[in-house]
């Protein structure tokens, strides 16, 4: 069953933010929020009906307007016109979260509407999650293919070591019969170099 949605309220750099949710966590979530902006103080669920308006006729789509001003949200917003005010923008989203809100005379609770704006939120957050397992199953075939690479060069790598150690092992023992042979061949010239000086010594007496 469709929970029921609330309006959730923040500010983050120049931006106002509103969105129709089903709790605090699935708006910080919406949000992109990396800490708990309801537990500092940054954000609460908000009471202005023309907010609420705003956010149930989009659930689960962040509506952003200007930081500070009093405009609509919408799913656009332009740049703050202000930006020249000494204030920092931290302080200006702080100055728009102790506003209090305009009191307006409370809408009729439309249940019909209530239930249709939960629904949406519901299709809203399935939407992303799946444009989230979509850009993570992209980024693990590139990670995969990075992978591929990597195995492939490093095969090649190995292989090409593997031939070299052959071949200088193949030189090497090459190098050592060699040696073998030139010791041989010393040898057998000292010996007979000494029997043909036998010889000649004789032949001179």
């Amino acid at each position: 069953m469709a929970r029921k949605l609330k309006t959730y309220q923040t500010s983050l750099g120049f931006f106002d933010l509103a969105i129709a949710a089903p709790s605090m966590k699935a708006a910080l979530e919406a949000w992109g929020a990396d800490s708990n902006l309801f537990h500092q103080g940054a954000a609460k669920e908000s009471d202005d009906p023309d907010v609420i308006a705003a956010t149930m006729a989009k659930p689960g789509i962040v509506l952003r307007r200007p930081v500070g001003s009093d405009g609509s949200f919408g799913e656009h917003a332009h740049l703050p016109t202000n930006l020249g005010n000494t204030d920092s923008p931290k302080k200006v989203a702080r100055k728009s979260q102790d506003r209090q809100p305009k009191k307006s005379p409370s809408r009729p609770v439309d249940k019909l509407a209530e239930r249709k704006a939960a629904l949406a939120f519901e299709k809203e957050q399935k939407r992303r999650e799946r444009e989230r397992a979509e850009e993570e199953a992209t980024r693990q075939k590139q990670r995969d293919r990075r992978q591929q690479a990597v195995d492939k060069a490093q095969a090649a790598l190995d292989k090409a070591e593997r031939e070299h150690t052959e071949k200088a092992e193949a030189i090497n023992a090459e190098i050592e019969a060699l040696e073998q042979r030139s010791r041989a061949e010393d040898a057998r010239w000292n010996r007979e170099k000494e029997q043909l000086g036998a010889a000649l010594r004789r032949a001179r007496s």
